[in-house]
């Protein structure tokens, strides 16, 4: 066994960082605090007590209402209001998640999208709606939050402790987002609001927008002697984005490198996006007495997303010029051992136009009905669905100087050929020029320049290609729970229910899936122009025009991509889930301090299958050759999950809690696929020796089981006086008793077909998902929220929350490779919102932090791809104003900002930042808008 593998930076006590300076200066708070909570008795003392009302609003009243679900919850909790929600510029529920104390968000596209909890990938934690664990847009089973609209949550909670009646809890933590109750909310409310939104960065291209808008609407009432309680929501977002973007390919060694490598190619993208995205949000409560209420919630998105790119592709690799007189490279600076300067000569410049279209729906819908059958006794039952159906479009059109050459033959291409210079700054950014222009008419034409392709089945290369698939989610779910009150000792009532789940999703490959060539089998043919489009990081500009257009003129002809590469990710995977749950619940005291909390076990039981397709692996397949076969498979488990949870008030508003729970996450969807590449060699087929075996491959494993920690959590929260803020210290441990790696397994393959070869073996190694040994994960947490008067009477108004965690692990990930890290983990995460209300008069700026870590981005084909990602430092900041009184009272003006140092996104590869992979840039985008409450 591999020895376990250290994977995120320092020992805790060997690195200087922000949260010991957080603890030093929260020490001195503390300090002044109490100082000033002395002087305030001791003048009490003297005076006659005086009571005056304070009315908390706006963004401070958001901060105490958050504090207040923190303080009450016997669990390690984070949260957040309504109020915060909609005060910064938040397009999704994902933005205002990433200021939360131990969350940090991976960007797509500019905007955040997913989200890790305590150094975890998305999927190990769960979402739940009202409740009720929710379905993904996404491949797997993490949630993108960028599905659901700040404005139609009332609230959020993020549980880092489960309990046994906690449902869908995941292994790193649960995010439960809200829809507001209208019973509760308890008075008639019309909210509305409007932004206009532009980015710094003009329109990369003239056929997308540069400015959208956002808009909502909200009704909340109460009828019936306020027995029945309505609420309604809508909301729309049209928003831009311009991405300048630079992918380098890989890097390798080159004769006149001088033993540094270089790359291998890259691509210069100029792309624009539009997100479209309604949401709608009713909610239906009755409660004709106080111990019976029916609540129904619906929720929908409609979720739409362009994307157009136009982008040179530069091919460096000497190997692909076998037919021209051969690539050099020249005139080669390096440093750190890779080559910052040089001039490549000839290269062939693959010209794109391509477009990337997402359509996703997204249906979520609840009933809850509670009673209290006598004053001892309450039941619930609860039911929901959750579904969607979502639609990748993805078209890629090359053209080009000319014809390219043909792999497997002397046959030399057409159209001419670039001389290709580039250098490379400190930050990886490389700045190119060539010798074409591409921006002038008729130099370029539809075509396959670099005759990429399956030649065997597209003889004269690739025109493009048609990647379109869908994932469709459903999840429906019925819960049956009752609660007893008691009087017995510490505890004071006891939880039972049962839970039972049915989840199926699948990914499908389309019949519109594979290789673009002409119908009339030309080699070249002209294009209509759309105008020239200048291409970022000193790149000329290129002719274009628009792929779609192009595509349904007729002049293209799908032919289908029948490698087990492609066919494997065709898949459903089907889950059935009983869970029973016992809770006990504890209110008692030791000493004279109260003590709250819980103990109990859940017991899971799953039933899991999958089907997909088995195909040969290899180039140039038509249908027969690729061997297609249906497999299934799948695997039943119960898994024991205790838990305990412990509140105890040790002073005046101050909290110790503890949290010990055994937690799981469910494997990813596509890991548990059935369907698999297969590698078959004919030419093995006499082999009777396993290490020489005719069978290979690589797919999925159905039988797996979930990822298993066992957990402890200790923190120490001191709420301050007056809602004027809280510290809280936490420390966290889950030792991972098992991890799922990439492993050589033995298959059989008995079932899959041959043709006339009848080989002697049917077994041999597939490379799939298993079970094995786990590692540790350990962290602390640190959160200070103070308000400027609590240390002066002049700083009244002012308000700062800061946030930091720091997280290490160990893992033995099963490959003896001890530089890969855990998916989801930088090391440090902080926040710092600095605040300023008084007199209508709101003004914030927030800055958001998270190391370097591993993440995923979409790869070849749109396939989930691991990552390394450079650290980020993200910034915005809102200015506004309200009016109280008058004829205008209710209406808010604003003006907001995010990203205002345009911070670039920055992957790279082999662990190593000299090798930059890709480095975008989204520019600022800017905000401006009101918004009325009646």
């Amino acid at each position: 066994m591999p020895k376990a593998a250290k994977t995120s930076g320092r020992a805790f006590g060997f690195r200087p960082n922000l949260l010991s300076l957080a603890v030093a200066t929260a020490s001195g708070l503390m300090v002044a605090q109490a100082q000033a909570q002395q002087n305030a008795d001791e003048e009490a003392a003297e005076d006659d007590p005086v009571i005056e009302e304070v009315l908390v609003t706006g963004f401070r009243r958001s901060l105490q209402d958050a504090m207040r679900i923190k303080r009450e919850s016997v669990l390690i909790v984070e949260a957040i209001s309504a109020e915060d929600i909609g005060k910064l510029p938040d397009n999704s529920i994902a933005e205002s998640l990433t200021r939360l104390t131990g969350l940090a968000g991976q960007r797509l596209n500019g905007r955040q999208q997913v989200i890790s909890i305590r150094g975890l990938a998305p999927d190990f934690s769960t979402a739940l709606l009202n409740g009720r664990q929710q379905v993904s847009s996404g491949d797997n089973r993490g949630v993108e939050f960028d599905q659901y609209p700040s404005e139609l949550m009332s609230g959020v909670v993020v549980y880092k402790t489960p309990s046994p009646s906690l449902s869908g809890q995941g292994l790193a933590g649960t995010v439960d987002m809200r829809t507001v109750n209208p019973l509760e909310h308890g008075e008639r409310t019309i909210a509305a609001n409007f932004r206009y939104e532009w980015n710094g960065v003009s329109a990369l291209n003239p056929d997308s927008p540069n400015d959208g808008e956002r808009y909502s609407l909200a009704y909340i009432d109460q009828f019936a002697d306020d027995t029945l309680g309505v609420a309604l929501g809508f909301s729309h977002i049209s928003s831009p984005g311009q991405r300048e973007e630079q992918d380098i390919w890989s890097f390798q060694s080159y004769p006149g490198s001088e033993g540094a490598v270089s790359m291998t190619g890259a691509a210069v993208k100029a792309q624009s996006s539009v997100l479209d995205r309604n949401g709608l949000m009713a909610v239906l409560e009755y409660a004709p007495s106080d111990r019976f209420t029916s609540k129904t919630d619906l929720y929908y998105s409609k979720f739409e997303e362009t994307t157009l790119s136009r982008q040179a592709s530069l091919p460096l690799n000497p190997n692909w010029y076998r037919a021209y007189p051969g690539i050099t490279l020249t005139n080669a600076q390096a440093e750190a051992g890779v080559v910052t300067s040089g001039t490549f000569d000839p290269v062939k410049v693959v010209v794109g136009n391509n477009l990337d279209e997402r359509d996703s729906d997204l249906w979520a819908l609840g009933w809850n009905l509670t009673g209290e059958l006598t004053d001892a006794w309450s039941a619930t039952l609860d039911i929901g669905y959750s579904t969607i159906d979502r639609t990748d479009y993805i078209l890629q059109l090359n053209s080009g100087t000319g014809r390219g050459w043909l792999w497997r033959g002397p046959v030399p291409g057409e159209g001419a050929l670039d001389t290709i210079s580039f250098a490379r700054d400190e930050d990886g950014v490389v700045n190119w020029s060539t010798r074409l222009d591409y921006s002038q008419p008729g130099l370029t034409v539809l075509t396959s320049p670099m005759a990429w392709g399956l030649l065997d089945v597209v003889p004269n290369g690739q025109m493009g290609y048609l990647n379109r698939r869908s994932i469709d989610d459903e999840l429906a779910q019925i819960r049956l729970s009752a609660e007893r009150y008691l009087e017995f000792g510490p505890v004071s009532g006891v939880q039972f229910g049962m839970q039972y789940d049915e989840r199926t999703k699948s990914h499908v490959i389309t019949d519109e899936n594979g290789f673009l060539d002409f119908a009339d089998g030309s080699k070249s043919k002209p294009f209509t122009s759309n105008g020239v489009v200048a291409i970022p990081f000193g790149m000329p500009g290129i002719d274009t025009f628009d792929p779609l257009e192009t595509y349904n003129s007729g002049i293209y002809k799908l032919v289908s991509n029948y490698n087990g590469g492609v066919l494997q990710n065709d898949w459903e995977v089907n889950e059935k889930i009983l869970l029973g749950y016992m809770q006990f619940n504890i209110d008692s005291s030791l000493g004279d301090m109260p003590v709250t909390g819980n103990f109990g076990l859940q017991v899971v039981s799953t039933d899991q299958s999958s089907t997909g397709t088995s195909a040969r692996h290899g180039s140039n397949l038509t249908a027969a050759a690729a061997l297609q076969a249906e497999v299934t498979g799948g695997a039943k488990y119960t898994e024991y999950l205790p838990s305990l949870n412990l509140s105890v008030e040790v002073a005046e508003q101050r909290f110790i809690r503890l949290g010990a729970a055994r937690t799981l996450a469910r494997a990813r969807m596509d890991d548990m696929r059935a369907g698999r590449a297969v590698n078959f060699s004919p030419a093995r087929a006499a082999s009777g020796d396993l290490r020489n075996s005719p069978w290979g491959g690589q797919g999925g494993n159905p039988v797996l089981k979930p990822w298993v920690a066992n957990s402890i959590d200790l923190s120490f929260e001191w709420y301050f006086p007056d809602g004027l803020g809280y510290m809280a210290l936490a420390g966290f441990y889950k030792d991972l008793r098992t991890y799922i790696y990439e492993r050589s397994i033995l298959v059989d393959f008995s079932d899959f077909p041959t043709g006339d070869v009848q080989p002697v073996l049917r077994q041999g190694f597939v490379n799939r998902p298993d079970n094995g040994e786990g590692g540790e994960l350990k962290g602390l947490e640190f959160t200070l929220s103070v308000s400027g008067e609590m240390l002066a009477p002049a700083l009244q108004g002012f308000g700062a929350v800061f946030n930091a965690s720091l997280t290490e692990s160990e893992i033995d990930r099963g490959t003896g490779d001890p530089s890969t890290p855990l998916p989801g983990l930088s090391d440090e995460v902080a926040n710092l919102t600095l605040y300023y209300e008084r007199g209508g008069f709101s003004a914030r700026v927030n800055s958001n932090y998270r190391s370097d870590f591993l993440g995923e981005v979409a790869g070849f084909g749109a396939a989930r791809t691991a990552r390394s990602m450079k650290s980020e430092r993200l910034l915005d900041a809102q200015v506004s104003y309200g009016f109280d009184t008058g004829r205008l009272a209710g209406l808010t003006l604003y003006v907001q900002g995010t990203n205002l140092t345009d911070e670039p996104f920055v992957t790279y590869l082999d662990d190593d930042k000299n090798r930059v992979k890709d480095y975008q840039l989204y520019g600022r985008t800017w905000f401006v808008g009101l918004s009325y409450r009646y």
